[in-house]
């Protein structure tokens, strides 16, 4: 992966922030991307191992935006080798509940705003006969959720999505891959209750959750050169909660 120029939305936090710290230390150069001005701590973080890279504000739900970060991507480095589809949003409800603006939300975020980066990165991830695209789906994705019908859609539809576009362009040697993370530790479930962790690790053969590191290492599997026969796969990250 050293020298390679990748994008990665939803930076500024969580598991985007260590997928991205991950890839920097590959000696990977970096553009994040994310709605929060946290991104510029992220910046920091990323340019000890990659002192080349650039962040941008950017709103993932506004085409003019997403445009601007590839045009800003290709000004300043030429290329852009690798695209990591991160960002994503809940407004969890349940259907009976759930409100049109909470459906619309979630799907902008989390899938039509990937088809539309994915499209613009495309183009010369094309003229240059490489690429590697990976999209952090979800084990809700395949197992549905109560309460998340929206999220759980996007996530089973950007897998759909994944597969066609990795079948479009198998031929450029550009891939398409998926990571789908079961429940990892972050900052909101270091908060819940005794009792609510036990159901969680109940239905987790390994007993325990994963950490952000864990998915940046499948990330950065699925994006390195060598992982260039594999594509339109989802790779579960999950400890055996979901075998598909």
């Amino acid at each position: 992966m050293e020298g390679r120029v990748a994008v990665v939305t939803g930076a500024s936090s969580g598991i985007g922030r260590v997928i991205a710290n991950e890839m920097a230390s590959r000696k990977v150069t970096l553009f994040l991307v994310s709605n929060e001005p946290a991104i510029m701590d992220a910046l920091t973080e990323v340019r000890v191992h990659s002192p080349q890279s650039l962040a941008v504000v950017a709103d993932v739900t506004r085409v003019d935006d997403l445009t601007k970060v590839v045009d800003q991507v290709m000004e300043a480095f030429g290329r852009l080798d690798i695209l990591v589809n991160n960002a994503g949003i809940t407004r969890d409800n349940l259907l009976m509940r759930m409100k049109d603006e909470e459906w619309d939300a979630v799907l902008a975020v989390n899938l039509t705003s990937i088809f539309r980066l994915t499209r613009l990165a495309l183009k010369p991830m094309m003229k240059a006969r490489y690429g590697r695209i990976v999209n952090i789906a979800s084990v809700v994705g395949a197992t549905g959720n109560p309460g998340q019908a929206n999220y759980a859609a996007s996530k089973a539809g950007l897998m759909g999505f994944t597969k066609s576009v990795a079948a479009e362009v198998a031929s450029r040697n550009i891939t398409a891959n998926c990571v789908a993370p079961g429940f990892i530790r972050t900052a909101m479930t270091d908060k819940l209750n005794p009792k609510a962790r036990e159901a969680i690790l109940s239905r987790i053969p390994m007993g325990e959750m994963g950490t952000p590191a864990d998915v940046a290492n499948a990330v950065c599997f699925l994006a390195a050169q060598s992982s260039g026969y594999i594509t339109g796969e989802t790779l579960h990250v999950n400890g055996g909660m979901y075998m598909g």
